[in-house]
């Protein structure tokens, strides 16, 4: 059984070894650039976390591990041109390093290139087949969940459940899915491969309410973003419509204002601050936390669902362990 460094190494490695500098350069360097921008490769680790459960040869499910990273990354250069966000990971985007036009081909590229590195898994037709319809459905799903993200920008009647909702598509179903289709290569069990994919959903949404939690009152030091990103955006998280919910009336009238308001670019610390205050006396962290910590629990009750030993598990279990030990 391999540790989570070593799997991570073994996808370094691999996508280090795929040709993307060919012909025409403009369409296939902004895929070797933010490829190489990095990340934490949590997705395609899960691949090959859930294919180790079952078979011994992690080179056959390689494939589909690039393919859910090539996949993600696509979603993110897509994503950072409807932000029209200057910088990820610290670096210039993908549109602002090249153009928006050549931004949008590439992604579609990259999204075409998942396909054929996921059809290209050493596995029989069945096989490949449930792995590429796992992948649509999580696709699609992925979309669904930005579209609702979007709409949630000019929108002032967004509920909690759809809070919930919106983060299980736009982040959770990958994590499941990555899952899913690393056990299916393995040649799990349909039951096992289930819980597989529950434990990573309800894992994702636990990640991200505790990204929520920390984008308000992390440490930048330890949260390697800027604090109070999510408020100097007036995005709705769980802990804006649970204080919007709860807060005592000027409360609940300051934060609306806040969060309705030009607010001069001059007055975002200000405006930070107050927000934070007013979740403070709302309690809403502690909420967050034990939501957070409802689905975190639910995850690990999937897992150990999954009917293989459960030494077989200390991989899955310390990566989800690591994953909910940021602190704040």
């Amino acid at each position: 059984m391999q540790t989570l460094r070593q799997i991570l190494e073994e996808i370094q490695s691999y996508s280090d070894g795929q040709e993307m500098s060919r012909e025409p350069h403009n369409l296939y360097d902004p895929i070797a650039y933010i490829l190489q921008l990095g990340g934490k490769r949590l997705r395609p680790a899960l691949v090959l976390m859930g294919y180790n459960l079952y078979g011994d040869d992690t080179k056959k499910a390689l494939p589909a591990a690039f393919a859910i990273e090539l996949f993600h990354n696509f979603t993110l250069m897509h994503d950072d041109i409807m932000d029209n966000a200057p910088l990820r990971r610290g670096k210039p985007t993908v549109h602002v390093r090249y153009d928006r036009n050549t931004a949008i081909l590439s992604g579609d590229a990259m999204l075409i290139l998942a396909y054929r590195y996921l059809m290209s898994v050493d596995a029989d037709a069945r096989v490949c087949t449930e792995a590429i319809n796992i992948f649509n459905r999580c696709a699609l799903e992925v979309c669904e969940g930005q579209q609702m993200d979007m709409d949630f920008e000019n929108r002032t009647d967004v509920s909690i459940p759809e809070y919930l909702k919106m983060i299980e598509l736009k982040t959770a179903v990958l994590l499941g899915a990555a899952l899913e289709i690393g056990a299916i290569i393995g040649a799990a069990k349909q039951d096992d491969a289930k819980h597989l994919y529950e434990f990573g959903r309800k894992l994702g949404i636990s990640f991200q309410l505790q990204d929520d939690i920390l984008d308000s009152f992390g440490d930048p030091a330890t949260f390697g973003k800027k604090v109070g990103g999510d408020i100097s955006q007036n995005k709705k998280t769980f802990l804006y419509l649970h204080s919007l919910e709860t807060a005592e009336p000027a409360d609940r009238e300051a934060l609306w204002n806040w969060y309705h308001s030009a607010v001069d670019e001059s007055r975002s610390a200000e405006k930070i601050e107050a927000v934070k205050q007013i979740f403070l006396r709302c309690g809403v962290v502690d909420r967050a936390n034990e939501l957070k910590n409802r689905y975190y629990h639910e995850a690990l009750e999937n897992l150990r669902m999954v009917a293989i030993p459960e030494t077989a598990k200390a991989t899955m279990y310390g990566f989800a362990a690591d994953l909910m030990q940021r602190s704040v």
